[in-house]
């Protein structure tokens, strides 16, 4: 059964602060069924406004959502991701899986970000020393052959996890591409994983260099090894890179990179890291083939032997999402269409995570059978 009752989703939407934003599907409920009459998994957590791309974490006995918000800017579906159009964060918090959840004020809007022109894509967050650390993606000022920006990766800062956060005057030295993932292993290290092909343009930096004339896809090389996602430790103010960025690789069972070609299983978007059981889980988005995938490795740089689907293809084009443990178990946050069945317009679920005793994890379907 879904995770999210109808009684536990009229609880959510009556304790959200929506901060005066008119709801913008009023009419979800969780007896709504999918266009091609299916029953979903889970109900959205709220529907005030749009939320997507869902990055969890347990702050101060509380789990915060540091989500995309998304908008409806009258702009068609394309390749290059124009019509996800965000221009500011608001932070989701619960007290507890299934219980109330608060939609926080503007966190940070791209107006004050002085280096960034639009798109304030997937965000993700960190604690460290008292400080909250907000990473995003935007679009820098510079054009490309399509008149748009390079992503860069952001952080800003603030003493309250709901914000308001202030941005740095300039984006990370040596960030590119989108989607940054922040992990802190046991020993308080922290690294950044970051990247995604297509509007996402990590195939731009192929030869490290970022060329603003590059494909806007793939580098169309499927019998060559898929571009990898970055890893890169962070130095211990959490606002800069302490190394130079490193390829985070996924291989197969021989260890062979896993190829362009495989779409099922390379590498496109949505990189998130935890560890369980000594070992370090890359998860990731498969994007055009829609899968949430996860490899498995024994140092937070990879190697990442790849294991299989955390998710099967939910309603809509992109798929995001995030896992956090809490209260003994494990969560996986992602979002779908559900509230609009419209690919730019969505709504984030969670559902719990289950794992195998060998530690793999069974797929889960977001709609029941």
């Amino acid at each position: 059964m879904g995770l999210v009752s109808a009684a536990a989703l009229g609880l959510a939407l009556a304790g959200c602060q929506d901060q005066g934003e008119v709801d913008p599907a009023s009419e979800a409920v969780s007896g709504a069924l999918s266009p091609d009459g299916r029953q979903y998994l889970a109900q959205p957590l709220v529907s005030e406004i749009y939320t997507a791309d869902p990055s969890a974490h347990v702050f101060d006995g509380k789990i915060y959502i540091y989500a995309s918000h998304d908008i409806d800017a009258g702009i068609a579906d394309d390749d290059l991701g124009n019509q996800y159009a965000m221009r500011d964060y608001r932070v989701l918090r619960m007290g507890k899986i299934g219980g109330p959840v608060t939609i926080g004020p503007v966190a940070l809007d791209v107006e004050d970000v002085p280096w960034a022109s639009q798109q304030m894509w997937a965000p993700d967050a960190a604690y460290k020393d008292g400080t909250y650390y907000l990473y995003f993606p935007a679009r820098d000022k510079t054009e490309d052959k399509n008149g748009l920006g390079a992503f860069r990766i952001g952080v800003a800062t603030s003493k309250n996890p709901m914000g308001p956060f202030v941005p740095e005057p300039d984006y990370i030295p040596g960030s590119f591409s989108m989607d940054p993932a922040v992990f802190t292993d046991d020993d308080g290290t922290s690294y950044m994983y970051f990247g995604g092909i297509w509007g996402g343009q990590l195939q731009r930096w192929k030869d490290g260099v970022y060329d603003p004339n590059g494909s806007d896809t793939d580098l169309m090389q499927d019998d060559q090894p898929a571009i990898p996602a970055k890893v890169v430790r962070m130095n211990a103010d959490m606002k800069t890179f302490a190394e130079p960025v490193r390829d985070a690789v996924i291989v197969d069972e021989d260890g062979n990179p896993i190829l362009g070609g495989d779409h099922d299983r390379r590498f496109f978007e949505a990189a998130w890291v935890f560890k369980r059981g000594g070992k370090y889980y890359f998860t990731y988005s498969t994007g055009d083939t829609h899968y949430v995938n996860y490899a498995i490795g024994d140092t937070p740089y990879g190697p990442f032997t790849y294991k299989g689907h955390i998710l099967e293809p939910v309603q809509g084009w992109t798929s995001h999402h995030s896992i956090v443990e809490w209260d003994g178990k494990w969560w996986l946050f992602y979002h779908d269409t559900q509230l609009s069945n419209q690919n730019h317009l969505r709504n984030v679920k969670v559902t719990e995570l289950k794992f195998n005793e060998d530690g793999t994890i069974p797929t889960i379907d977001p709609f029941l059978p």
